[in-house]
């Protein structure tokens, strides 16, 4: 059984991450941005995916209405470990590929063709470079990260069912 600790990010930044578990959501195109993003992740190791879910906008009111989104957790195995500051980077990247603007007007009802999360990582475990064991070893606790806790019902939901199947 997996064990979860809540970690910041930021102490985390530059250590080599080998899973993690992500929440994407996308308000606009869903189903061609979300299929993009999947394509352009499985690039970058084994994909498994939870069902998607389709949810208000928490911020939407009866004045100020707004479209739904579709979101989904994945769990993703990198074919090469990466910094966590790396992952960032490369999921920024991916969102501005699917050509996710970033509004900043107050009030404004926003298209968001993806948004990426990191919710979960795992970490490589480097051995001491004394020994004779292999250099890296999967962790058995997943990091959760604090900014991102607790998770959104639909993200709660999505992670239980990776879990259920072996996460």
């Amino acid at each position: 059984m997996a064990t979860f600790t809540q970690c910041a990010p930021e102490t985390v930044q530059a250590q080599p991450v080998v899973e993690v578990v992500l929440a994407l959501g996308s308000n606009y195109q869903a189903d061609k941005y979300l299929l993009l993003a999947r394509q352009r992740l499985a690039a970058l190791g084994a994909v498994r995916l939870s069902t998607d879910f389709q949810n208000p906008d928490f911020t939407a009111t009866v004045e100020q209405p707004k479209p739904d989104y579709t979101n989904q957790c994945i769990h993703l195995i990198l074919t090469t470990p990466m910094s966590l500051q790396q992952l960032h980077q490369t999921f920024r990247t991916l969102e501005g590929d699917c050509n996710r603007c970033r509004q900043n007007k107050p009030n404004q009802v926003r298209r968001v063709t993806m948004d990426i999360d990191i919710l979960m990582v795992k970490l490589a475990n480097i051995e001491n470079s004394l020994s004779k064991e292999p250099t890296s070893q999967l962790m058995s606790d997943w990091i959760v990260m604090a900014d991102r806790y607790p998770f959104k019902a639909h993200e709660e939901a999505g992670v239980k069912e990776l879990i259920l199947t072996k996460l």
